[in-house]
């Protein structure tokens, strides 16, 4: 199993971030490759992605740990993606995103392609990162301005 970490900072308070992770329609405009993603049942989440040009649908289990802003969530599928979101306040008007995926590097490739050994956690790495950024961008923008 391997194991990425990330974090990144964003300047709203945590329970705006907190909210925004749970608007899981909202995941494509801020998770590289994902199509479509809703939620149904009891915590989980269907998602359509793109990978390499390729069409993928898959399950996603999603357990809240809503006290400490905590999220963990596993694909159900045979890649055996799993991950945490933790939010922590850093001040009244800013938030640490940290985040961990672990994954089977030779199940991913089995599964979604692309390259092997460290090629692959590079590019997932990268994606992260990327993904990091793009939520950082997006929850930034959709904070209420003071008075409002």
């Amino acid at each position: 199993m391997s194991t990425l970490e990330e974090q990144i900072d964003v300047d709203v308070p945590v329970q705006v971030a907190w909210e925004q992770l749970h608007r899981v329609n909202q995941y494509p405009q801020f998770v590289a490759g994902l199509r479509h993603a809703h939620p149904h049942g009891n915590n989980r989440a269907h998602c359509d992605i793109e990978v390499a040009g390729a069409e993928r649908v898959f399950e996603t289990a999603i357990s809240d740990h809503g006290e400490n802003q905590v999220m963990n969530w596993q694909t159900l599928d045979a890649a055996h993606l799993r991950g945490t979101f933790a939010l922590r306040s850093l001040d009244n008007g800013s938030t640490r995103l940290q985040v961990r995926v672990e994954y089977d590097p030779e199940a991913v490739h089995e599964v979604y392609g692309g390259p092997h050994g460290f090629a692959q956690s590079h590019a997932i790495e990268e994606t992260v990162r990327g993904d990091l950024a793009q939520f950082k961008r997006l929850v930034e923008e959709d904070r209420p301005l003071p008075g409002s």
